[in-house]
């Protein structure tokens, strides 16, 4: 059998935008959310931000051109794991790597359903962060203090064609413990749990015509969305209603979302 990886938890999630300030500003204004790092390189300006102790990496190329026709999108996500595991894992499954730090990799995405998986052997959630003066802001704070009452990551969605194909996968590759299926006729979809560490992976499969199969015919396979825990699904309404938000719905019954077009590019859904 193919050695499989066992990640920790999910570290952060990673995405591209079109413009490095611009996007902090609204993710700050929006969300209360604290920049823990910035990293301008050459290559792109990264940066690490945290809203509700759930951490994204943006990256931004110096020049829009050759990302202008694809857009702002998800990128991949980073999982804690230990590194000799993990490139025993990529060479027995054929997946190649896109980028290779040492201390780090990330997966080709054409390899690994759409998704640049990277991996680190070590947690972003227990350090300190020298831009913050210390730790994250605690669980409770978000929860309890927050207007927005979120309670963490709940989910990150992908979009694939072959779901049976994509579960085979994250089952060897992630080691994926099922966790539910259900029809979603609202969007067209079957969506497929997966529990990878401390979160869930959700395959969104399109059944038929509707937001799935539109949103794989335009980005193909890959992340659509990141998901977020809520206290109370009307006290997220509210704050919303409150920032001028327009909601629409999410993926999942009784979820909401902020659109790509209001989120710089990216959707997040929230749910109870």
């Amino acid at each position: 059998m193919p050695q499989a990886i066992r990640p920790v938890r999910v570290n952060h999630i990673n995405m591209v935008l079109e413009d490095f300030d611009s996007g902090i500003a609204h993710f700050r204004s929006l969300y209360g959310a604290d920049v823990i790092a910035d990293y301008p390189q050459k290559e792109w300006h990264a940066g690490l931000f945290e809203i509700g102790r759930v951490i994204f990496e943006p990256f931004v190329p110096p020049t829009w051109l050759l990302s202008s026709r694809y857009g702002a999108h998800y990128l991949g996500i980073e999982y804690q794991a230990e590194m000799e595991a993990v490139r025993a894992a990529v060479a027995d499954h054929g997946v190649r790597i896109v980028r290779d730090i040492g201390l780090a990799l990330h997966t080709h995405p054409a390899d690994t359903f759409g998704v640049a998986f990277e991996f680190y052997d070590g947690s972003f959630h227990d350090r300190d962060w020298p831009l913050i003066g210390g730790q994250m802001k605690s669980a409770d704070y978000w929860r309890d203090a927050h207007p927005l009452g979120l309670t963490g990551l709940k989910a990150v969605t992908i979009v694939a064609e072959d779901g049976e194909g994509a579960t085979r996968f994250l089952q060897s590759f992630l080691s994926a413990e099922p966790a539910y299926e259900e029809a979603r006729p609202d969007i067209a979809a079957h969506a497929i749990g997966l529990t990878v560490a401390d979160a869930v992976i959700e395959l969104l499969v399109p059944t038929g015509v509707g937001a799935i199969r539109r949103h794989l015919d335009r980005w193909g396979p890959g992340i659509r969305s990141t998901v977020l825990g809520v206290r109370d699904i009307g006290q997220a309404q509210l704050y919303f209603a409150d920032q001028g938000v327009e909601l629409a719905l999410g993926d999942r019954p009784g979820g909401i979302a902020v659109p790509a077009e209001a989120n710089r590019g990216v959707i997040f859904e929230f749910a109870e």
